[in-house]
């Protein structure tokens, strides 16, 4: 009897070790489906709200390029009459209309100039499309490009150039008389041909870039319709080309972040910001502030303003064209271009006065 008590409390205790081995397996097992629930649902939020935040990055990037685009093309694209009624709402059309009957007044001028506010896409424009000779003012997509070249690698901002007898070039600039050999850094060379506006410096870095026909295709990869390269600086000819609309462009697609990267972008300001001719579209907004004295850069500092501008003068054309960074801290891109008799003072004048006519568009809050 005492034997088959024994035999029953080991059945017992059997059981009992059995029953507790099961029910910590069951325990773990729901334990471990439950933390795999957890860290799933975990690793899938965590997952789906990056994919949003990177749905949304690559919307933001697709937008500022969208609008870019629209800004410049689409409300000149008559075969959409939607989207041209959109856009052609945002035409400043007070200013516009001011600046046709500036140029109407000049009997022989052929003028042309877009604005461009970026913070709120309005613009004006005149005959901003037209082809018109770009004179010094095609320096502006030359810096862009060789800006371009240095974010891919393909040009170093310290790399040394050589003077030689094909880019030499008279007019504007010191280095057309340095020693033929003479090495130059880029960032050197860049500087000189927006700063001063040398045309050997300028010629030196259209070698580097390819040459003329290399330049051209770069201007079309960049929407740069009507800008073109045709002959070595000094083009006194007036051959190389471009329009109000491009030179705005080339600015505003800098200045928008879509064209450099951050520290490029910051070399194109710091070197546009070198320009040492302030008398067209710096000096008209000058006249329109109610300001004046010979310091055209530093009036306008105090008044709350700068420009990064470049101009060009050959005689038979003059340009101006920048970024106006205002006192509210809003920014706009302006360009302007005339085209008529050699040295006709009246060409120059016109820019003033229709920079001047700016002034009370920029001024509105």
């Amino acid at each position: 009897m005492h034997q088959n008590r024994f035999k029953k409390n080991r059945t017992l205790q059997k059981s009992s070790k059995l029953w507790l081995i099961y029910n910590t397996f069951v325990s773990l097992t729901l334990v471990g489906i439950g933390t795999g629930v957890i860290v799933g649902s975990s690793i899938k939020t965590i997952t789906l709200h990056n994919d949003t935040k990177n749905e949304i990055k690559s919307k933001q990037i697709s937008i500022n390029r969208i609008d870019l685009k629209s800004i410049f093309t689409l409300h000149n694209n008559h075969r959409n009459t939607e989207e041209v009624t959109t856009y052609k709402n945002k035409e400043i059309k007070a200013l516009s209309s001011k600046w046709t009957k500036l140029a109407l007044k000049e009997k022989g001028l052929k003028a042309s100039a877009y604005l461009l506010i970026l913070d709120n896409e309005r613009y004006a424009e005149l005959e901003s499309n037209s082809v018109l000779p770009a004179a010094s003012s095609i320096k502006i997509p030359i810096l862009l490009i060789a800006l371009r070249m240095i974010d891919s690698g393909e040009l170093m901002w310290n790399e040394l150039l050589k003077t030689n007898k094909a880019a030499v070039g008279g007019g504007a600039g010191w280095m057309a008389y340095q020693p033929l050999g003479k090495s130059f850094p880029v960032h050197e060379i860049a500087t000189e041909m927006i700063r001063i506006s040398d045309n050997t410096a300028t010629n030196l870095l259209i070698q580097r870039l390819g040459g003329i026909e290399a330049v051209n295709k770069q201007f079309i990869s960049l929407g740069l319709s009507s800008t073109k390269l045709n002959n070595w600086l000094p083009d006194l000819e007036g051959s190389n080309t471009t329009s109000a609309k491009d030179l705005s462009r080339t600015i505003a697609i800098v200045d928008q972040g879509n064209a450099l990267k951050q520290r490029t972008r910051d070399l194109f300001r710091e070197v546009m910001g070198t320009s040492v001719s302030n008398r067209l579209l710096p000096g008209g907004l000058l006249m329109g502030l109610g300001g004046q004295g010979s310091d055209v850069d530093y009036n306008l500092l105090i008044k709350g303003y700068r420009v990064y501008n470049k101009t060009g003068d050959i005689g038979i054309s003059y340009a101006d064209a920048g970024l106006i960074q205002m006192p509210n801290n809003t920014r706009a891109v302006a360009s302007f271009l005339v085209q008529g008799p050699f040295n006709d003072p009246r060409s120059a004048k016109l820019i003033r006065k229709m920079a001047e006519a700016m002034v009370p568009v920029l001024m509105e809050k």
